[in-house]
């Protein structure tokens, strides 16, 4: 089964719900986060919007926006 292309439009007279959409998380120089991959790290530079740069300390990663597997702790 594929994937539809377009987001399903809701409708306000439907009788179910629409979807809740959580704002982009936000991330400042020095937060410390965890990454499902690469593990705990702090940021060290920002992007608005676009990508935060993360030292963990063997490695430093550019994460790109929405970090879906990026947590602030």
């Amino acid at each position: 089964m594929t994937k539809p292309s377009a987001p399903k439009r809701y409708l306000p007279t439907s009788p179910f719900k629409a979807p809740v959409t959580l704002p982009p998380q936000q991330f400042a120089v020095g937060d410390q986060v965890t990454h499902d991959v690469h593990g705990l790290g702090r940021v060290v530079g920002v992007e608005d919007g676009i990508a935060a740069l993360v030292d963990f300390g063997s490695t430093q990663q550019r994460i790109l926006s929405p970090f879906a597997k990026m947590s602030k702790l």
